[in-house]
């Protein structure tokens, strides 16, 4: 059994609180209409610190297990500790609500006096059930939290392999004629080459928009080997703490030499801003731009990542690719 499956999020406590305020209206229900002579305030005092004390006792063992406890014992004794404390939590919690209405002499302490014990019991086994549902609940929450992210984070690296080999094959093809026409400058090729795959190998599908834009110009240093320097690359940065999906810019500047570029200076500019990207290029101009499998690729790992939308727009000077970012 993973870890995760015990472990409990912020958000859970939510369902947590909604279980124990149900909880509690059902012990204030149950006292109160036990005997028409707890037909008063204190009966339902007694109830709400009952539903109270069990939460707080709840919330203390959970953290005090979590984080203490079920990382240094066996995984086979988990379940045991955790339900134990359950059982605990609502011992303790009715105990703690009975002292407390002992001291300040509640009117239903007479009635409960007689069978403190076996109420004691009662909650206590009721809090393990409740604790085996919420286990349940939040154990298959994040299950399916999990294959939710394992698909999503298989189908991102499937893309993301889609992008590597059309330029490798042409960067190789690049290196190997110039092997025969300018060693200094297939040996630079080969280290541009190799410091842009170091780069794409990493794991992570989200990155600092340094880390593209190096990428971005090791690509274009790469190609303008088979472009003889025609690609020129101009960067306007207004902001650096944007994080964007791996090769987005790179894939918008290698679709602008693949579509855009004529035989003459490539000029192409890329501007980044806080709430949207920017690549545009004087290449080329068709009257209707069709996202082919690159751009298609790149719309998907944007939407999938939830960092923003993929849109174009040609004019008589230019033809821009525009991400816009999500606001966080």
């Amino acid at each position: 059994m993973d870890s995760i499956e015990l472990k409990i999020a912020p958000k859970d406590w939510l369902y947590i609180i909604t279980i124990g305020g149900l909880f509690g209206f059902f012990i204030a229900w149950f006292f109160y209409f036990l005997t028409p002579s707890l037909h008063n305030y204190t009966t339902i005092i007694f109830s709400t610190q009952t539903a109270l004390f069990i939460a707080l006792f709840s919330a203390f063992f959970i953290t005090i297990s979590n984080n203490l406890i079920l990382p240094n014992i066996n995984q086979k004794f988990w379940y045991i500790i955790s339900f134990g404390f359950s059982f605990i939590s609502g011992a303790i919690g009715f105990l703690s609500s009975y002292l407390l209405a002992f001291i300040y002499n509640y009117h239903l302490i007479n009635i409960l006096y007689p069978f403190r014990v076996h109420i004691t019991i009662s909650i206590g086994f009721l809090t393990f059930l409740i604790g085996l549902i919420l286990h349940q609940f939040i154990s298959m929450k994040y299950k399916h939290e999990s294959i939710k992210s394992d698909m999503l984070e298989s189908k991102i690296k499937a893309l993301e392999n889609e992008l590597n080999p059309h330029f490798l094959f042409n960067a190789l093809n690049s290196v190997a004629e110039l092997i025969y026409t300018d060693q200094k400058k297939a040996e630079s090729a080969v280290i541009e080459l190799s410091q842009f795959l170091r780069n794409a190998i990493t794991k992570e599908s989200i990155i600092s928009i340094e880390e593209e834009l190096n990428m971005v110009q090791t690509y274009v240093n790469i190609e303008n080997i088979r472009f003889q320097e025609h690609i020129k690359l101009h960067i306007i940065q207004e902001s650096s703490e944007i994080k964007i999906p791996k090769f987005s810019i790179q894939l918008l500047v290698e679709n602008a030499i693949k579509h855009g570029y004529n035989g003459e200076i490539l000029n192409i500019e890329i501007t980044i801003l806080k709430s949207k990207i920017i690549a545009k290029n004087s290449g080329k101009r068709p009257k209707e731009i069709l996202f082919g499998v690159g751009l298609h690729n790149l719309q998907k790992r944007l939407q999938i990542l939830n960092v923003g939308t993929l849109s174009s727009k040609v004019d008589e000077k230019s033809v821009a690719f525009i991400i816009n970012l999500k606001e966080k």
